[in-house]
């Protein structure tokens, strides 16, 4: 039976462009930001390239897509159609990652950190050159959400369990964001001089935080907007608190509980290899 997702046919080239193109802005734009003394035009050629870089998957996905009126048609109706959400989906879409990093701080409290992790934020842990921290918070995920949830995840989806499709774009995604470990003061760099074992941890954590947002996408008949919102309450909500980084890790593991669980109760979602709408 002919089925939506069976068009989305090319992961070779959607992922290879997505990488290419993003790592060469990157790369350039780490070289400009350790350049001293540092100036005005450096930065801001490090910021658009910042930029370039970040939404270049999204031009890629768009132009793959639209051409084709049945996945122009298929885009539009994920983007604008909220029908069938059960209200948990909403709900874990919206808290989940907040239930998670409140719940973690709590247990360290345990381990004896201090309990100000509660405490809001008096600034952000990253910059991003020309644009203030608040608005990549929000401008990534959608510009970000709208490559990978648009064509990226449906294409790897098309050959792959729900589990080896979301596994193989962890791994991408942890590769993609390398660059930004070079980044003077991105948050990729400024976790990389924590330590290697936060780095680490930021790597891992990628594996329950896919899991769990294409687990929301395919229960939410593969609404983008439902994926964007979990992506921004991700990164919103470990800025806003001034949680220890060790805290961070100890979120790591409660989300790969509830993967774990998720996979036991729900194992034909994840593990059968056809695709139902």
């Amino acid at each position: 039976m002919y089925m939506i997702i069976d068009k989305y046919q090319h992961p070779f080239r959607f992922y290879s462009l997505s990488i290419i193109i993003p790592w060469i802005c990157w790369f350039v734009a780490a070289y400009l930001s350790h350049l001293t003394p540092s100036s005005s035009i450096y930065i801001s050629i490090a910021s658009l390239l910042g930029i370039i870089g970040l939404v270049s998957p999204m031009v890629i996905a768009f132009s793959m897509m639209l051409p084709d009126p049945e996945l122009r048609s298929d885009l539009f109706n994920r983007l604008f159609t909220f029908k069938k959400i059960k209200p948990i989906y909403l709900l874990a879409t919206f808290f989940l990652m907040l239930a998670s990093i409140l719940l973690a701080q709590g247990i360290s409290l345990l381990f004896g950190y201090s309990a100000e992790q509660f405490n809001l934020s008096h600034g952000f842990s990253f910059t991003a050159g020309l644009f203030p921290a608040w608005f990549m918070l929000f401008l990534a995920p959608i510009l970000e959400e709208l490559a990978w949830h648009t064509y990226g995840t449906d294409c790897l989806r098309q050959r792959f369990s729900l589990f080896k499709a979301s596994l193989i774009f962890a791994i991408f995604f942890a590769f993609w964001h390398l660059p930004l470990s070079f980044i003077k003061d991105y948050y990729q760099a400024n976790l990389a001089e924590e330590g290697l074992i936060h780095s680490l941890n930021f790597g891992v954590s990628l594996i329950p935080y896919v899991l769990l947002m294409n687990w929301l996408y395919y229960k939410t008949n593969r609404n983008i907007l439902v994926v964007i919102v979990f992506h921004i309450s991700a990164g919103f909500f470990n800025e806003i608190f001034s949680t220890h980084p060790d805290s961070k890790i100890i979120q790591t593991v409660l989300l790969l509980v509830l993967t774990i669980f998720l996979l036991i109760k729900d194992r034909d979602f994840f593990f059968q290899r056809q695709f139902n709408e």
